[in-house]
């Protein structure tokens, strides 16, 4: 059982992949951070459920797949790796990560 309520965890989501748009907008993949940002917020702007949670998570997993200047810069698998590969479900969310 999840400990954190979607109220919870949905503003570090959204802010999750708000900054990860920005990256998709620096490596000049624009329609891409646009698609992006309208269906997260749409998710962020409807009842905070898990139904936003999960559409909120699936866009961050969509989100964080490497750009193509990553993947030719060889970045993509490095910044997964300084990650973990941890995704948010995965980890208690404390007010430090908010």
């Amino acid at each position: 059982m999840d400990p954190n309520s979607p109220a919870e965890d949905l503003p570090t989501l959204y802010r999750a992949i708000l900054d990860r748009v920005a990256l998709l907008e620096a490596a000049d993949e624009r329609a891409e951070a646009a698609r992006v940002r309208t269906q997260a917020t749409a998710a962020y702007s409807r009842a905070w459920d898990d139904k936003a949670r999960r559409q909120l998570e699936h866009l961050l997993q969509r989100a964080e797949r490497p750009t193509a200047l990553e993947r030719a810069l060889g970045r993509g698998e490095q910044r997964r790796a300084d990650t973990g590969g941890a995704r948010l479900e995965n980890r208690t969310v404390t007010a430090a990560d908010r």
